[in-house]
C-alpha cells in the first residue's frame, strides 16, 4: 500500500509544479485558515478568515473534480471507489456551507454547521493525501504530473468560490453549470454580494456555459491527456 504524501520531500512528489505538491499546498493553506479561524473571537476578521476559507476549498475542489478525478479514474485501477468516496464528502460540504451561508455569523446553528464542515474538510484532507493521490502518483511519471498540476492551477484560478447546488460533481456538467457561475462568485467576492438566487445561476450559466465548457476541453486534451 503506498504511503501518504503528507511527509514526502518536494522532489518525491514531483518538484513544486507538480499536482500532488500543488494539492498539499492548498490542504495546508486551509488546516492554516481553519486553526486561524477557531482562535479568533467573533467579529469581522473571523468571518473574513471563514470566506477566505471557503473560497479555497470550492475553487480547490472544483479543479479537482475537472481535472484531477477524471484522471484518477482513467489511470488507477479502483479510480471509480476512490473518488465517488471523496465526491460524497464534497457535496456533503457544500451541503453545510449553503446552510452557513443563510445563517447569521455567531448563531448556535451557524456555529454547529462552521464546526462540521471544518471536520469534514480535514477527513477530506486525509483521504487525498494519504488513499487517493499516493495511487495517481504510481500510475503517472513526474512529468505526466507537472502537466497534471498546470492543468488543475487553470482551471482553479477560474472556477467557483462559492456552493451551487444546481453543479453536478463530474464533467462536462460541472464546467457547463459550475464555470460560469464562477464569474458571479468572484465579483461577489470582490464587492461582498449576497449569494444569488436560482435566476441568476441560470441565466449565467445558460448564457457562457457552452463557451466555457469549451475551454476546459481544450485544456484537458492539449495538458493533461496529451501524450509524447
Amino acid at each position: 500500500m503506498p504511503r501518504t504524501i503528507e511527509d514526502r520531500t518536494l522532489e518525491q512528489v514531483g518538484g513544486p509544479g507538480s499536482v500532488l505538491a500543488r494539492q498539499r499546498r492548498d490542504h495546508a493553506e486551509m488546516d492554516a485558515l481553519m486553526e486561524r479561524h477557531r482562535a479568533l473571537p467573533d467579529g469581522e476578521e473571523r468571518e473574513r478568515v471563514l470566506q477566505q476559507t471557503v473560497q479555497l476549498v470550492f475553487s480547490h475542489a472544483f479543479a479537482e473534480e475537472t481535472v484531477l478525478w477524471p484522471a484518477v479514474r482513467r489511470l488507477v485501477e479502483d479510480g471509480e471507489v476512490l473518488t465517488s468516496r471523496v465526491e460524497e464528502e464534497h457535496q456533503q460540504i457544500n451541503d453545510l456551507v449553503a446552510d452557513i451561508e443563510r445563517l447569521d455569523p455567531g448563531s448556535p446553528e451557524r456555529e454547529d454547521k462552521v464546526r462540521q464542515a471544518f471536520a469534514l474538510i480535514r477527513q477530506d484532507i486525509r483521504d487525498e493525501e494519504d488513499l487517493l493521490l499516493p495511487r495517481l502518483q504510481e500510475a503517472l511519471p513526474p512529468d505526466r504530473l507537472r502537466r497534471l498540476g498546470a492543468a488543475w492551477d487553470t482551471i482553479r484560478r477560474s472556477a467557483p468560490t462559492h456552493p451551487h447546488p444546481v453543479v453536478p460533481r463530474r464533467p462536462p456538467g460541472n464546467a457547463v453549470l459550475g464555470v460560469p457561475l464562477s464569474f458571479y462568485d468572484r465579483v461577489r467576492d470582490l464587492f461582498g454580494l449576497s449569494a444569488p438566487g436560482p435566476a441568476v445561476r441560470k441565466a449565467l450559466a445558460g448564457v457562457a456555459g457552452a463557451v466555457v465548457a469549451g475551454v476546459v476541453a481544450g485544456v484537458l486534451t492539449v495538458i493533461v491527456w496529451k501524450r509524447r
